[in-house]
Order: C-alpha cells, then structure tokens, then sequence
C-alpha cells in the first residue's frame, strides 16, 4: 500500500466543522473542574490542586461522550480497558480509525509512554514507508488519532496522528482546534487540492473496513 496523506485521512474522519464542537466542550470541562474545586470544601487542599489534571480529565472525558451520545457528533463510542486493566478510557470511533483523548504539557511532544498507546502508535504504520515494520502496509488494528488537549491550562488542542516512533512526535497535527472559526459554506466547488491522494485513502478505507469485517469489528 501506498503511504496515505495524514492530513487528509485526518479530514475524511474528523471532518472540520465537527471541530468548533470540540473546542467548546473542551472550554466548559476546564471551568467546571474549577468549579468543582471552588465549591466543594474537600478539594480545598493542595493535592487536589496538583491533580486538577485529573477533575479536568473527567470533564473532558464527560463532554465529549455527550456529544456523541447525543449525535452532535456522528460517530460511535465504547470504554476500552488499559493494557493493564486499572481501570478504562473513551475510545471515539469514526468511520475507519479510533480517536482517544490526552491532556500533554507540549502540544508537539506525544502523551507519556504508556502500553496501550505504543500499541495504538504501531496501528498507524500504513501511513508511513518504514523497512523497520515488517510486512508494511499490513493493516493490524484501526488507525489512530490522538486528540490532544492542554495540561495546566487550556491553550491549545490538535488532532494527531502519532507517529509509531514515541520520540518522533506526530506524523501530523491539525492547527490549533481553540483558534478555529465556525466552518462558512462557500459556495462553488472547494479549492483544488494538490497535496492529496483519494485513490490511495480509499484503498486504505478498503482494507480497514475487511480488517474490521474479519475481526467483528
């Protein structure tokens, strides 16, 4: 297979004017975890300001599941299990890839290195011509895009597709999501774009969807 424009298959699952929605339910999470910690006595301790990562997390994790619970967003869900199973995180479920959600201090860094992600990292090797994966091109698990959001404060959030190297950053990162005006329908048929391959992101759709066929996806 040939390898498939990032950009593009970022486009084609997460289209832009579903966007706008994710910045605002993203600026919503982090008031309401500070209104949590504002009037509830109990988290009027400093630990719980060293974990204000935490509350925003649940926060975050709470607004984007009612986007899609309630068809704003038109995709579907499901609680995936760590690796190691202490506990579970939202899966977001496009057409043909999985998107999951990472607070990170750097917006061009990847989150921590933790196993579920590596695996995911790796299920996005058809996107890249690399002789260290073996059988390139095979597709082995849904491709990943990571939504990625800020730590301490909201200043920024991307859509990612990780690179499946942890060092190397993302193979590509959406503008900032905050920054990003409501979509205006123009009228007349869109720019051309020269930078894009639709017949090889349909191929990659192809084999993706008989990948999920045959493991009951």
């Amino acid at each position: 297979m040939n390898p498939v424009n990032p950009r593009q298959f970022v486009d084609d699952q997460f289209p832009s004017e579903f966007r706008p929605l994710v910045a605002t339910t993203l600026k919503t999470a982090y008031r309401t975890a500070d209104l949590w910690i504002a009037s509830e006595p109990a988290f009027q301790i400093p630990t719980v300001q060293w974990n204000r990562g935490r509350l925003v997390s649940w926060a975050v994790d709470f607004g984007v599941f009612k986007l899609v619970e309630s068809g704003a967003l038109p995709f579907d869900y499901s609680w995936e299990f760590f690796a190691r199973p202490t506990g579970r995180y939202l899966a977001i479920r496009p057409s043909h890839s999985v998107v999951t959600i990472s607070q990170v201090v750097d917006p061009t860094k990847q989150p921590r290195n933790v196993v579920f992600r590596a695996n995911a990292r790796v299920s996005n090797s058809p996107f890249f011509n690399l002789p260290e994966f073996e059988e390139e091109g095979r597709i082995d698990g849904l491709p990943h895009i990571l939504l990625t959001h800020g730590h301490q404060s909201l200043s920024f959030s991307h859509l990612c597709i990780p690179d499946p190297k942890h060092q190397n950053g993302y193979r590509y990162r959406t503008k900032n999501l905050l920054e990003m005006p409501h979509e205006i329908k123009a009228d007349g048929p869109p720019p051309e774009d020269t930078d894009t391959d639709f017949e090889n992101l349909g191929l990659l759709k192809e084999d993706i969807a008989k990948w999920k066929k045959d493991h009951g996806g």
